[in-house]
């Protein structure tokens, strides 16, 4: 079964702790190709937030002395108050409090950062001008003192934050742009005939009620909810929440009960189920949007595990929350 990885520079660590924790949570029925011999695994166990060690009054104080200089909305400049720069544990602060909407665990965010190698006080990268980064607010995810700072925080704050790193800590500051809610937002789309219904509890996750006649023979895609974003794109990363089922109505995997966003790398270029390659790109952000998978785009004649048996027609129910 193949997963979905990444890789980023190893100093942005807000990001690239994020992602690459969530993209090791296995999507039991999304990471793999019809016809591989291969098992589905439970989610796997990522580094929790509450093993991270505990920041001392002596990083609190390191952080405090990081200057940052700048109107909100520029490039700032990050001083650091000496070097080599180091904390023993993740430490952040806010610097200016945001305006805008309140940002909420399990938001997907992006924010304008810039990073600062501790070891020497240079700048080592910066999104500014560029493609912001997205990160889940997730305290399966994130540091306890990143998590803390920003759920409740505003759309338009602007944190520094410090993690240890061998030669010298990382240093990053960042402000939050923009902030959306884990689930499709859009207009609904009136039910269809022969497929299944749908419901939805109040956080957005989806039910089931199985169709009674035969499945589709080809891949089926039909928008739940329209959204009014950008259409996603062969390539992008796709943050989305998903459930899947068999064609009888019976429940094999869900990010939901994870209380996750699953990113899929690599959308259209075969890192996942050919159902969902196919049936995602070109769909809009924000939609909900019920993928019928037949099994030659999905597991085909091996099936998956002990969940999905051979030739399973898959359905699954999948938010489009953001693209990066």
């Amino acid at each position: 079964m193949r997963r979905t990885t990444t890789a980023r520079p190893a100093a942005r660590r807000i990001a690239a702790a994020a992602l690459a924790l969530t993209l090791g949570v296995g999507l039991a029925a999304c990471s793999g190709e019809a016809g591989d011999d291969a098992t589905t695994p439970a989610p796997t166990d990522t580094a929790s937030a509450a093993a991270e060690p505990t920041a001392s009054a002596e990083d609190v104080a390191a952080l405090e002395g990081v200057t940052v200089e700048g109107d909100l909305g520029a490039k700032p400049t990050v001083g650091l108050p000496s070097t080599p720069f180091e904390v023993s544990a993740p430490v952040a602060r806010l610097v200016d409090e945001g305006t805008g909407a309140e940002i909420g665990e399990g938001d997907l965010i992006d924010m304008n950062t810039v990073w600062v190698n501790g070891s020497d006080g240079s700048e080592v990268s910066t999104t500014y001008g560029g493609t912001p980064e997205k990160l889940m607010v997730s305290p399966d995810m994130l540091p306890p003192a990143l998590v803390d700072l920003l759920v409740g925080g505003k759309v338009g704050l602007r944190f520094a934050f410090a993690s240890p790193a061998e030669g010298g800590s990382t240093v990053a500051v960042a402000e939050v742009i923009g902030a959306v809610a884990p689930r499709a937002q859009g207009t609904d789309v009136p039910a269809v005939e022969g497929l299944p219904t749908v419901t939805l509890a109040e956080n957005g996750e989806p039910s089931l009620e199985p169709a009674s006649g035969d499945a589709p023979a080809g891949l089926t895609v039909q928008p739940l909810i329209q959204g009014d974003g950008p259409a996603v794109e062969a390539g992008q990363t796709v943050f989305v929440h998903y459930s899947g089922w068999l064609w009888d109505g019976t429940p094999f995997d869900s990010s939901w009960t994870r209380g996750q966003l699953f990113p899929v790398a690599n959308v259209g270029q075969g890192q996942v189920i050919a159902g969902w390659n196919e049936g995602l790109v070109g769909q809009n952000v924000g939609s909900q949007v019920m993928l019928v998978v037949p099994p030659d785009k999905g597991y085909g004649e091996a099936g998956s595990g002990d969940t999905i048996p051979p030739n399973s027609t898959l359905v699954f129910v999948v938010d489009i929350v953001g693209v990066g």
